[in-house]
């Protein structure tokens, strides 16, 4: 067997019967991607001559890129996100005799079922009505013109992903000359040209369709059930979750098991090359050993090419050529590095993802009100910067909640009553934050320039009572004004801790204490937070030097934490985006790969991982079940990552339309106009794509497309025109080469509805008129309709 090109034209078309080989490459510096997508009619020497083939590509790439095999229906987000249009099944194989691409031929009838949202399939199905269901999109082609029916419980996504399949197909496959039809299932009649084409072709309909078929993809967040495996004839377990990167070892292969719902496979630089060799069929003989189903994904890579998902799968991971060593600060129970750099607040908006690398918004040199909450009807403000460990405190200046690590539920709960209520005070517009004492983010720290105190227990709470003498330890980590807090401990000298600053407060002077692994800068910030605690004097006590007075008032010598720990730097990881959506009929969350901003749907709630934080971003039509879904997924999701996370990991709520730069900084070329204009949320309407005449497709199905009425006129550029409107997201903020065919650029909002028109544009469209020209250009260009 040999592979064959497959030319440009059929990308995205793949026979049930074939197995093909897909190499994504990427920038220099950057391992590829091979995928082999098997078919489900092919034959197992098909499939073994892929697998050859795959291994021999991989040693001619110098062993670099990431495999993964692909069953057919059950493909990664990955494979899918390469083919934005849509995966096409075509019966048959080359076996069979069948052509791979045939350009501007039009003796083709076939019926194509759609399925997806984010990425769809097409499946072709027995031409006739029994192929029908209530719940699905389906396409029929018949060379010159292809009619899209949508089953009554379709949603509005999956509408508009199949128009653009539809015309993928007229663009690469008709050469543009094929006419496009739309059928609503629920108001059939509003389509009688249409439906005497489908008749024609499909027959008579008897009875009632299919009710819709629920799809079957699963929940692709990660599994907690890790298990790692290694060996040559006998697969042996390694350990289970949390995963550490010292249990890989460069002179072995190693079997990563998600459960079965994943199978990776890493191969040690130093392993063998029949080891090498033979890893992608241990892996599928792994699959049939432990009984997974035969379209387990499976995914073999290099040691240094491993993938973001696998990396995520582990504790701590460190690439090779990342250092480490003393000088850099810590974090969860570490404090993350940040440059000791000038924030230029400009800068931060005009360069968003090194405002998303450093973890800040701004400067944090905003207006700060601090609010202690306390379940009483009286209000107390308190000092800036002091805060006790039992009170909570929201910051309206960018808003977070903060939970104190004695506070009770009911505080907690009355916290985030309180932060609902000053968003909307603010229409929605402010970022919430929860913050988990000792969870504090980067600019949390930053807002109180190195002032933070946090004392323990609570102020005007029944039985609480705060102390006004004795002695009083707090522990200060940080190294500049960005990072720095002192939290309040047991006075104990068990509290101690040699890698750390801390001041014992007594009733006459304040001792500042530095442990020998403390570097210069955290004994900077530990004076400036000694003035900060109070005015008395000062003294110095270096460990191992500490006069009598101290250990009196810490209540004696006891042993303490003196073992220097390595001091380093968090490592980064790769940023994860979930779509968290409830439109199927049930709540799912779906990777996204590659993510831009496009996949950011407003219908939705979108989970996005950058590992220090987890942002919420909620579109403008997203319901409130799935808000709360994924509220309570994003605690699931840490609960049971394979790596361990820790579930205090600060949440970030942002608004569509309201997205900080640390936020924005994560995608690639964002937008901040793409939505400066409301949407109308509602779906396709019965109308769109209708503007392709049933009665010209039936008299001329080769001529070029033009919108017209159901009369087979033209539409008027003018209100009111046919009646034939399209919908809003196929004019707003296209070029010209990407509007419908026979759509003139200058007048799209004469393609829009009264309602769309008004909603887009703020006015009546006669109001609209009567303004002069240039006024009307501009109202266009704000709207994106210009």
């Amino acid at each position: 067997m040999q592979m064959v090109s497959v030319p440009a034209q059929g990308f995205g078309n793949f026979f049930e019967g074939d197995c093909y080989i897909i190499n994504q490459s990427k920038g220099s510096g950057q391992s590829a991607d091979i995928h082999y997508w098997i078919g489900n009619s092919s034959s197992q020497d098909e499939q073994g001559a892929a697998a050859i083939y795959v291994t021999k590509l991989d040693e001619h790439l110098g062993g670099s890129p990431v495999q993964h095999r692909e069953v057919q229906g059950n493909e990664s987000p990955l494979f899918r996100s390469y083919f934005k249009n849509g995966l096409i099944y075509k019966k048959g194989g080359v076996a069979s005799g069948f052509h791979h691409v045939d350009t501007n031929v039009y003796n083709v009838l076939r019926l194509l079922r759609v399925k997806g949202r984010k990425h769809v399939t097409a499946t072709e199905v027995e031409v006739s009505w029994n192929s029908f269901n209530n719940g699905d999109i389906f396409l029929l082609d018949m060379g010159k013109a292809i009619v899209q029916w949508n089953g009554p419980q379709s949603n509005r996504r999956e509408k508009l992903k199949a128009i653009l399949l539809a015309q993928d197909i007229r663009d690469r496959e008709r050469g543009g000359r094929a006419q496009i039809g739309l059928v609503e299932g629920n108001d059939e009649q509003a389509s009688p040209e249409l439906m005497k084409v489908m008749m024609a072709v499909l027959g008579q309909r008897t009875g009632q369709l299919k009710e819709a078929i629920p799809d079957d993809e699963p929940d692709q967040v990660q599994n907690t059930n890790v298990r790692l495996y290694h060996g040559n004839l006998v697969v042996q377990e390694v350990a289970t979750q949390p995963l550490t990167q010292d249990l890989l070892h460069s002179s072995d292969c190693y079997i990563l098991d998600q459960r079965g719902s994943n199978v990776m496979v890493w191969k040690g630089k130093q392993a063998s090359k029949e080891e090498r060799q033979e890893a992608l069929n241990r892996a599928v003989g792994y699959i049939k050993a432990k009984n997974y189903p035969y379209s387990t994904n499976v995914n073999v890579m290099t040691e240094g090419g491993e993938s973001a998902m696998f990396k995520h799968l582990f504790k701590s991971w460190r690439d090779r050529e990342q250092t480490q060593g003393l000088g850099t600060t810590y974090s969860m129970g570490r404090i993350a590095k940040v440059d000791q750099v000038k924030f230029d607040t400009m800068e931060l908006h005009a360069r968003p993802e090194l405002a998303a690398q450093q973890r800040m918004v701004d400067d944090a040199s905003g207006d700060v009100k601090v609010r202690k909450l306390c379940l009483k009807p009286k209000y107390t403000q308190t000092q800036k910067g002091r805060q006790t460990s039992a009170s909570m405190t929201e910051l309206i200046y960018i808003m977070r909640g903060k939970n104190g690590r004695h506070a009770t539920k009911d505080e907690i709960t009355a916290c985030a009553y309180q932060a609902v209520n000053i968003d909307n005070k603010y229409n929605g517009s402010p970022v919430q934050v929860r913050v988990v004492m000792g969870k504090e983010p980067r600019h949390f720290l930053a807002i109180f320039k190195g002032k933070l105190v946090i004392f323990e227990g609570g102020t005007g709470r029944p039985g609480v009572v705060t102390p006004d003498g004795g002695a009083r330890l707090f522990q200060v980590r940080g190294t500049n004004e960005l990072n720095t807090k002192a939290t309040e401990v047991l006075a104990r000298a068990s509290s101690l801790n040699t890698n750390d600053v801390f001041l014992l407060k007594t009733d006459h002077i304040i001792y500042l204490w530095y442990g020998k692994g403390c570097s210069g800068d955290e004994r900077v910030m530990g004076r400036a937070m000694s003035d900060v605690l109070s005015k008395q004097d000062k003294q110095v006590v270096m460990e191992g030097q500490e006069p009598a007075e101290f250990w009196v008032a810490v209540g004696g010598k006891a042993p303490y934490a003196s073992d220097k720990r390595l001091q380093r730097e968090e490592p980064p990881h790769s940023p994860r985006l979930f779509e968290c959506s409830n439109q199927t009929g049930q709540f799912r969350m779906t990777e996204v790969d590659d993510f831009a901003q496009s996949d950011l749907d407003e219908e939705d709630v979108m989970l996005l991982d950058t590992w220090e934080e987890i942002f919420l971003w909620v579109g403008n039509s997203a319901n409130q079940y799935e808000a709360k879904e994924a509220w309570n997924s994003a605690q699931e999701y840490l609960r049971t990552h394979p790596a361990g996370r820790d579930p205090d990991t600060p949440k970030i709520i942002v608004k569509q339309g309201y997205e900080p730069p640390t936020f924005t900084g994560w995608f690639n070329a964002w937008d901040p106009h793409k939505w400066s204009v409301s949407l109308p949320s509602t779906p396709t309407s019965p109308s769109t794509q209708r503007a392709q005449s049933s009665a010209s497709m039936t008299q001329s199905p080769s001529s070029s497309y033009t919108p017209s009425s159901p009369a087979g006129g033209t539409v008027s550029p003018s209100a009111g025109g046919s009646g034939m409107y399209l919908d809003p997201e196929l004019l707003i903020n296209k070029s010209p080469s990407e509007l419908p065919q026979g759509v003139d650029p200058s007048q799209r909002e004469d393609y829009l509805s009264d309602a769309d028109f008004e909603n887009l544009l703020g006015t009546s469209r006669s109001d609209f008129m009567r303004l002069p020209k240039w006024r009307q250009s501009d109202m266009k260009k704000k709207s994106g309709l210009f």
